[in-house]
């Protein structure tokens, strides 16, 4: 593997670790959403439990597609452009 490639990857692993453990809990939930999820928690319930964890997943989902779909075609642009004759 090239070593930018691996500056490149280390760097990114870095972020998303700091990302995820750093950062105190990143509230995504809207005012609405809130106010239910808290009186179902107050009432007994657990279905408000895991709605902001949901919520944050799906959130990053698109991130993470167009972040794959960017590196293949990094990926592949490097290889057209090693190959004679391009």
């Amino acid at each position: 593997m090239m070593p930018n490639m691996k500056n490149f990857i280390v760097k990114i692993a870095f972020t998303f670790l700091v990302a995820f453990t750093v950062i105190p809990n990143a509230e995504a939930q809207c005012p609405m959403c809130k106010m239910g999820a808290e009186s179902n928690l107050k009432n007994g319930g657990t279905a408000g439990s895991g709605l902001n964890t949901g919520i944050l997943y799906m959130l990053s989902m698109p991130y993470l597609l167009v972040g794959a779909i960017g590196f293949v075609w990094y990926k592949n642009r490097k290889k057209d452009s090693e190959m004679p004759g391009a």
